[in-house]
């Protein structure tokens, strides 16, 4: 199908900054510098500074930066570990593939852990957290920060969709243990692939994750510190991060201003529950713009024959999938927020015109 507006569109933002693209590519190609060479350096303490953590270690993917964030703190057989369902399987999956037991607690309203619900689940076994600071929007780390001080718990905050966002003045990913982003293309800042990253202020989980990432080396192709795996973040996908960290403030400005038009535009439709407006203890860089409807499928339905494409995350919640064995959890708001949601199109190249058209097709069904 032809889309008049985009979900994500890649080759716009591609040609508006093609010389630059191009000329990275140029360089990494012409230099032969693929592997762990200083735009992965370069890059990692770009970050660093800009999360404000002492550390920040480039990996594969967000996937890989869970899983190592949860081996590095001991995670393991006979441990329980804390989160929700209503995020992507890799959440769940790194505590899983440790060989952990994932407990789920509910979310509320803003898509995030319910935090009255996590003293409940904490046993003699309970190791750790794993809030997901989803679409954009930091987790309420004061009273998660609390608990995990009361009961001397492990913190691995997921910050996948929410580089940029702030909790009170501070980043996401700065408040825990370790802190971990993705760079999937879709992301806040995406790569032309994969790609993600750890940060944190513990100089011993720092140095586990650096040997973990290859194959158990730190300082020495020489030295093997432990056994490990090949999930670095590739020099061609750092270097290309590089130059797009350099728009990053601009195209969150950007994302806010959408945000914005759509809070604006839609304010009026009744049958539809907007994202909840932030408090000024929050700072959100909208990965997604997601709203919420009874008549879920039949604007969805509406919105694609308009032209407008949008994504459902995640129809079948963690605790519904099957396969998962989790489904003893009882999580009726995620069950609600996953019959109801939609994410709009919601990126930095998106234009005025565009938004307007999103608002009014969505205006159109419900009149």
């Amino acid at each position: 199908m032809a889309y008049k507006v985009r979900f994500v569109n890649y080759p716009r933002q591609y040609q508006q900054h093609k010389r630059e693209f191009d000329c990275v590519f140029e360089e990494i190609m012409s230099g032969g510098d693929f592997i762990l060479r200083r735009h992965v350096e370069e890059f990692e303490k770009r970050v660093a500074e800009y999360v404000g953590t002492k550390y920040a270690i480039g990996v594969n993917t967000g996937t890989d930066a869970l899983y190592l964030s949860a081996r590095a703190l001991g995670f393991g057989p006979g441990d329980e570990v804390i989160t929700v369902a209503h995020t992507f399987v890799a959440t769940v999956g790194a505590i899983v593939q440790c060989g952990a037991t994932p407990v789920l607690v509910d979310v509320t309203d803003d898509f995030n852990m319910n935090v009255d619900q996590i003293e409940g689940t904490i046993t003699s076994k309970t190791k750790g957290i794993i809030p997901v600071h989803l679409n954009g929007h930091a987790c309420n780390m004061d009273n998660i920060m609390d608990i995990a001080n009361k009961y001397h718990l492990r913190i691995i905050e997921d910050a996948a969709q929410a580089l940029g966002a702030k909790f009170k003045a501070k980043r996401c990913a700065s408040f825990g243990d370790t802190g971990v982003f993705s760079f999937y293309p879709a992301k806040v800042l995406g790569t032309a692939g994969d790609g993600g990253m750890v940060c944190t202020n513990d100089n011993g989980l720092a140095r586990k994750i650096r040997a973990f990432r290859d194959n158990g080396r730190v300082e020495s192709v020489d030295v093997v510190e432990c056994f490990g795996w090949c999930t670095r973040l590739d020099n061609l996908h750092a270097a290309l991060l590089n130059m797009k960290f350099n728009y990053f403030e601009q195209w969150i400005k950007r994302r806010r201003e959408v945000a914005k038009m759509y809070d604006e535009g839609l304010s009026d439709i009744s049958e539809v529950i907007r994202p909840p407006i932030s408090k000024s203890d929050y700072f959100d860089v909208y990965q997604n713009y997601v709203i919420r409807t009874e008549q879920r499928d039949k604007l969805v339905a509406h919105l694609q024959k308009s032209g407008v494409e949008v994504l459902i995350s995640w129809r079948v919640p963690m605790h519904k999938q099957k396969t998962l064995r989790l489904d003893h959890f009882k999580l009726p708001m995620t069950e609600r927020i996953s019959a109801e949601v939609i994410s709009l199109p919601m990126y930095p190249e998106l234009t005025d015109e565009e938004v307007e058209l999103v608002i009014e097709a969505i205006k159109t069904f419900f009149a």
